[in-house]
C-alpha cells in the first residue's frame, strides 16, 4: 500500500468517526427504546442493541454466526447477509420485549449493506 492510498484511508475513516460523534450527540438508547448500532468491516457486518442508560447490550447478530450463515449463498461480507443479521436481530430483540429502537448508523451511509440491516429488521416487525 503506498503512502497516498494509506492517507486516502485514514482520511476516509476519520470523515466516518467525525459523522458518528455528530450523530451520538442526538441518539440515545433507552431500555424501552434501544439504540441499534450497526457496524461493518470488509469481510463482516455488526450489529447490536444498545441501552445507553444502563450502558449494557441487550442483544446482538453478526454474520460470523453460524444462524447467519446457514443457507447464505453468497460470502459472510454480503449484503443478503447483512439482511440476515437484521432479521436475527429483529427476532432476539421480540424475545427481550423490544418493539421500538433508534437506528445508528455508526456513520456509514445508509445504503448497501447498512440499508440491508435496517430492512431486514423492519420486516421482523423492529420499528424505527
Amino acid at each position: 500500500m503506498s503512502d497516498y492510498q494509506r492517507k486516502r484511508t485514514q482520511q476516509k475513516n476519520l470523515r466516518r468517526k467525525r459523522s458518528h460523534l455528530r450523530l451520538r450527540k442526538r441518539l440515545r438508547g433507552t431500555a424501552e427504546r434501544p439504540r441499534l448500532a450497526v457496524r461493518k468491516s470488509l469481510r463482516y457486518v455488526y450489529a447490536q442493541l444498545i441501552d445507553d442508560d444502563a450502558g449494557k447490550t441487550l442483544a446482538q447478530a453478526n454474520s460470523r454466526e453460524g444462524v447467519v450463515q446457514e443457507g447464505l449463498e453468497t460470502s459472510a461480507g454480503s449484503r443478503q447477509a447483512a439482511r440476515k443479521v437484521g432479521q436475527v436481530l429483529a427476532e432476539r430483540a421480540k424475545e427481550q420485549g423490544v418493539e421500538q429502537v433508534v437506528f445508528d448508523r455508526g456513520g456509514f451511509i445508509f445504503h448497501g449493506k447498512i440499508r440491508e440491516i435496517a430492512e431486514g429488521a423492519r420486516e421482523k416487525g423492529l420499528g424505527f
